[in-house]
């Protein structure tokens, strides 16, 4: 009798209430930032008495995990500490030739984040994914285009597809560059998204990387997501040189006046 209960009481000792919310945590299910759900709601939820949630909690906190305020609850920390104010973020941020490096980092973690989740999704991923890819069409359909918001919904469809890899790494990885990634998505959107054949490209990479993901198909979404990224590479490329040109013409010209 009593080695069918250890299991049971180990589950809701303070240390493992910590790990299973560590775990949660790991798995993006709770994200920096976000204010965890009440006590009585995480008992229910978890099973376990308050008082172990309670000591779980303050092993959190030790760790720095956590942070409570009194009368707010308790806050899942910044993972990554200084993440958008370091001297490398800012040099990043500040010289438009880091975009090329970030389509590439782009590359590799959402090529690999694509495979993994037509691989891994579980529905509810998959009724997440949906609603993100819904939300962009719905709004691109609308026709009047705010880059900031249009750049929010794209990155917020992209992030989707990589918690659905159930990754934590890569999860956190993509998470802790989140303004970068952002930056990259944002100048896609602002110099292509007017021009009408790159727009309808993006929209189709869009459409076919969410059916391979929803679909299933491992290998298909990942080549969708490399083809959607080395596609803006591409347009941003042409629009580069063709800024080049135009510059060189117009100090020929000045060479004649």
């Amino acid at each position: 009798m009593l080695g069918s209960t250890e299991p049971l009481m180990r589950a809701r000792t303070p240390d493992a209430v910590a790990a299973r919310l560590e775990r949660l945590i790991l798995d993006g299910v709770f994200r920096p930032g976000q204010l965890l759900p009440s006590e009585r709601r995480l008992c229910d939820r978890l099973g376990v008495s308050r008082t172990s949630l309670r000591e779980g909690l303050r092993v959190l906190r030790s760790k720095g995990i956590i942070v409570t305020r009194q009368g707010h609850g308790s806050v899942v920390a910044e993972l990554v500490a200084g993440r958008d104010d370091s001297p490398l973020m800012h040099l990043f941020r500040d010289h438009p030739r880091t975009l090329f490096d970030l389509l590439e980092v782009r590359s590799l973690l959402e090529g690999e984040s694509a495979r993994l989740a037509a691989e891994r999704a579980t529905p509810a991923d998959r009724v997440l994914i949906q609603r993100r890819y819904e939300a962009m069409v719905e709004y691109v359909e609308r026709g009047e285009i705010e880059v900031e918001q249009l750049a929010h919904l794209d990155h917020a469809f992209h992030l989707a597809i990589c918690q659905a890899s159930h990754n934590p790494v890569l999860v956190h990885t993509l998470q802790s560059l989140t303004d970068l990634l952002l930056s990259s998505v944002f100048a896609s959107v602002k110099n292509l998204y007017h021009r009408e054949a790159p727009r309808q490209m993006i929209n189709r990479q869009h459409a076919r990387l969410y059916r391979a993901v929803m679909e299933g198909k491992p290998k298909s979404a990942r080549r969708a997501a490399l083809d959607h990224l080395s596609g803006i590479e591409a347009q941003l490329r042409e629009i580069e040189a063709e800024d080049r040109r135009l510059e060189r013409s117009a100090m020929r010209l000045k060479e004649w006046e």
